[in-house]
């Protein structure tokens, strides 16, 4: 049986490039950390019957842990510290989920991740309202004019009143909102969800692990029905409310939706599978199919026949009985084929792939193509970085994928002699990934970590000891920040490295690299050294050779 062929893969029809794309929506789930992004995650794959019971971050009666927190680390810790892809089936199209880490610490990985996603879901604790990272998370959405759906999380718990949410939605993520659900209750009160799109009744109840019973229509909110199932009061009540969010809010533009300046706003439970469905269903009926994406060249348009696409995300070990590493591709135009050569843009090589994969987060499947908007993991030996382009031949390089300074720094100490091997083997290939920088310092091939956030440190002596069998620790050392160097006179970058040795490392390719160690001395050396360029990233690598 072919890749093609097997069932929740990417189906052989007769359909051209247009229909192949019009199916498709890629998207991301963002969010602060805890406000259920995974578990909102659980429930889409619930529904596109990817998985048959729904797993859970946090919880002590569900055996099952969350699919897309494969990771063992992720497990105990019930967070997300990398993004997971996820591909599955729903009415008539196919949705490529990717759910992203919501701390801080890995806000890079979120970043990158929404250069790959042609539209966002974000989600909302409605007890804690609009948080840092939510903020932060919007403004890149803001910049990128992604269009976004708000899903307000948690209703079963004591929360915000719904007005006052969407009002701040409104003055914290700067984006108009329209509510297309809206509770009736809260908290101990929480009686169900008003479908404002479909004019259905969804009356809530308890069910945290099975696909949520049936609506009831209402064609109409003066129907006797309503206080029949819900009560006078409460009946009373969502009628005044409903009157009150059509009369300030209105219809849903959807120009402006897919313009990124007006965001659909739902209510629910993830973790009692309540209100899901109505964000999925208007999910897959207005989000946008993929879109052009830019180049040093210009646009590249999905309907372009030739294909192009570009990594955004490397992750080793994704299988670590077979110490594999994953480079994740996103589709960009064209179609990819397996066992094709295609030009690797920045190498000028053309690398064939014998098993490209979709991924139901650690669960991998071979397939045989791809579409603009697929997300597929190519087996990388190495050659890749994050940032670089795929294309059938052309030179052009993808643009917008962030890349990051690190702001701390630690010195990598071995714990264990006898497991150098490992431990060497270990740090570069998780340096690979992109959340976090690794710098070497001659003499001594003394090995230094840089990093965003803290815990990332705790992460990678986390994963070095349980997939790679190598004890380490970390102590800090004086540094500001890390700078490239590159310079339009050789003798000068020479002279540069010779005085300022004991200050400049080398990155994993062998570029020098100065560790300053003040804000100061680093403006200083700007000064007193106009040849030398002092990048703060390293994207410059990935540029295409002029």
């Amino acid at each position: 049986m072919d890749g093609a062929s097997r069932p929740g893969v990417y189906f052989c029809r007769p359909m051209g490039l247009h229909e192949e794309i019009e199916r498709r929506r890629t998207f991301a789930i963002i969010s602060h950390p805890d406000a259920g992004k995974t578990t909102l995650t659980e429930k889409f794959l619930l529904y596109g019957g990817a998985i048959q019971t729904a797993g859970a971050v946090k919880n002590n009666k569900i055996r099952k842990g969350a699919a897309s927190d494969f990771m063992e680390i992720e497990r105990q810790r019930g967070i997300s510290v990398s993004t997971s892809v996820m591909t599955f089936h729903y009415a008539g199209k196919l949705v490529n989920l990717l759910d992203t880490p919501g701390h801080k610490d890995f806000a890079e990985d979120t970043y990158r991740t929404l250069t790959a996603v042609d539209s966002v879901i974000l989600v909302v604790d409605c007890v804690k309202g609009v948080e840092e990272q939510t903020r932060r998370l919007m403004e890149v959405c803001r910049m990128r004019h992604t269009p976004v759906m708000v899903f307000i999380n948690k209703l079963d718990l004591e929360g915000r009143d719904p007005f006052d949410l969407l009002d701040e939605l409104e003055r914290e993520l700067r984006i108009n909102v329209t509510p297309l659900s809206w509770p009736i209750g809260i908290g101990h009160t929480f009686k169900g969800v008003y479908d404002l799109y479909d004019k259905d009744l969804r009356l809530f109840e308890e069910v945290k692990t099975k696909v949520e019973g049936a609506a009831v229509h209402i064609d109409d909110l003066a129907d006797p029905r309503l206080d029949t199932q819900l009560g006078a009061d409460a009946a009373g009540q969502l009628r005044q409310d409903v009157e009150l969010v059509e009369g300030v809010y209105g219809a849903l533009d959807l120009d402006d939706y897919l313009a990124g300046r007006r965001a659909p706003v739902f209510f629910g439970s993830a973790f009692n599978n309540f209100g899901v469905k109505e964000v999925l269903d208007t999910f897959v009926r207005i989000a946008p199919p993929p879109q052009p994406r830019p180049t040093d060249q210009g646009e590249i348009a999905p309907e372009d026949k030739a294909f192009s696409g570009f990594v955004f995300k490397i992750h080793a070990n994704l299988d670590p009985n077979h110490r594999d590493r994953i480079a994740f591709l996103r589709v960009c135009s064209g179609r990819f084929q397996r066992n094709t050569y295609y030009h690797h843009v920045r190498l000028e090589k053309q690398l064939r792939f014998a098993t490209p994969t979709n991924f139901l987060a650690a669960q991998k499947t071979i397939v045989d193509e791809a579409w603009p908007g697929d997300v597929i993991g190519l087996f990388d030996t190495g050659n890749f970085k994050i940032g670089d382009t795929l294309t059938d031949g052309a030179r052009f390089q993808f643009r917008g994928i962030p890349a990051f300074s690190p702001e701390l720094f630690r010195e990598l100490v071995n714990m264990d002699p006898m497991k150098s091997k490992q431990l060497e083997k270990g740090i570069r290939q998780l340096t690979d990934e992109g959340v976090a920088q690794l710098f070497v310092q001659q003499p001594g091939n003394k090995k230094i970590v840089g990093c965003v956030g803290d815990l990332q440190f705790e992460v990678i002596a986390y994963r070095l000891e349980h997939e790679y069998g190598a004890k380490c620790a970390f102590q800090s050392i004086q540094a500001h920040k890390a700078c490239w160097l590159t310079a339009t006179d050789p003798e000068a970058l020479d002279r540069f490295i010779r005085v300022k040795a004991q200050q400049v490392v080398q990155d994993k390719d062998g570029n020098p690299v100065f560790m300053a160690p003040t804000a100061y001395i680093l403006d200083l050396e700007r000064r007193e050294n106009p040849a030398i360029t002092f990048h703060t990233t390293s994207e410059f690598k990935t540029a295409v050779a002029s």
